[in-house]
């Protein structure tokens, strides 16, 4: 993925350079940069997530009420990592939490599945090591009480996320919240699964409306950054259906 990518192309083509191979070799960095510039550029970031927050938007007139539980999937907080870090830390994605701490203040579910591991788990009771009981701390700092909250902290997908989810509710139903781009991939596995999921997404992406004109129209590392995630969900998508999904 970018910008890795474009380390990769510059350093094959420094290896065709010195194979003599010159003018392959100028082709190969400048598809390289390029494939990176492009990637960095609003309007194909914008058309890349959007095409992915295009059913979220479809999926998002829901009922809002009588569900069984609202479910929050992993990927709005990096836990804890001691002895480097000892304070989880707020994602892009953290749209997550505090659009489910709203749902339930709604009264939309009875209580709250946060679902999330982590690579360095601890059940120490030390510092959040776990996505799910960051999420549960910043839960509770949100108005939601601890007894609402319930914590699912094996899983280190998407995949893992529904399955042990489904494992909870049974044939519950769940109103699922995740970020917009990644609604239709969720959905897509809650279906194949046999989880009764209806589609709550946030953490939209802003529109080039929304942002000043300029912004628009000059490559930047933002821009990148939600070409990449765009990709990857891209990937994941194809992937899935390769498994059969």
């Amino acid at each position: 993925m970018p910008p890795a990518s474009m380390a990769v192309g510059l350093v094959i083509a420094g290896m065709l350079a010195l194979l003599r191979w010159r003018r392959l070799a100028w082709v190969t960095a400048a598809v390289a940069v390029l494939e990176t510039l492009a990637l960095s550029w609003p309007p194909v970031c914008d058309a890349l997530i959007l095409s992915l927050e295009r059913e979220a938007r479809a999926r998002a007139s829901a009922p809002t009420c009588c569900y069984d539980a609202i479910v929050v999937l992993g990927g709005g907080i990096t836990p804890a990592a001691p002895p480097f870090t000892l304070e989880p830390d707020l994602g892009d994605g953290a749209d997550r939490m505090w659009y489910a701490a709203q749902l339930f203040h709604r009264g939309v579910a009875p209580y709250i599945i946060v679902s999330g591991g982590g690579f360095m788990a601890e059940n120490n009771g030390g510092p959040a090591t776990t996505e799910a009981e960051a999420m549960r701390r910043f839960l509770k700092d949100l108005g939601v009480p601890d007894r609402a909250i319930v914590s699912e902290e094996k899983s280190l997908n998407t995949i893992q996320n529904i399955e042990r989810v489904r494992d909870m509710v049974k044939d519950g139903r769940v109103a699922l919240v995740t970020s917009a781009y990644h609604m239709r991939r969720s959905l897509a596995i809650a279906q194949r699964l046999g989880l009764q999921a209806s589609a709550f997404p946030t953490d939209f992406h802003l529109p080039a409306a929304a942002r000043p004109w300029w912004e628009n129209w000059a490559p930047n590392p933002a821009s990148l950054s939600w070409s990449v995630v765009a990709l990857r969900e891209y990937l994941a998508l194809l992937l899935d259906r390769r498994r059969g999904g």
